[in-house]
């Protein structure tokens, strides 16, 4: 067997002890899905079942569903079992709607990008 197909028969066999389990999975985007893990395939695509999208901003976090899911492997970065024993979240974080958590995104954006803009202005001081 080559190395490529070691790989694949190693991956295929590590996602197949996670069906039927809640995962959370991380994307190359950043994003973060929680769902049931129904099926998989040998390029490491999956289906969750029930998925959520989690969005965190400080201490807000918003749980945005969206159903059945079909994610792409290669877009996968990480892939985790849940501890369904444990809270998910700190107790301190604060769980609101979807259109809150969309305003505190576009003001933490807007201040990462008046914080770059206010770098360049800057850059001809020469502060190092």
């Amino acid at each position: 067997m080559s190395w490529a197909g070691a790989e694949e028969l190693f991956l295929s066999t590590s996602l197949a002890s996670y069906l039927d389990k809640k995962l959370l999975v991380l994307l190359r985007d950043g994003r973060k899905l929680l769902g049931i893990l129904r099926s998989f395939d040998q390029f490491a695509n999956a289906v969750l079942e029930g998925a959520c999208e989690r969005v965190i901003v400080g201490d807000l976090y918003c749980d945005i569903s969206l159903g059945l899911y079909v994610i792409r492997g290669e877009n996968v970065v990480l892939i985790g079992e849940l501890d369904l024993e444990r809270d998910e979240l700190p107790s301190h974080m604060i769980n609101v709607s979807p259109a809150e958590i969309r305003k505190a995104q576009k003001a933490e954006r807007d201040a990462t990008d008046l914080k770059g803009s206010m770098r360049k202005r800057m850059e001809f001081l020469d502060l190092d």
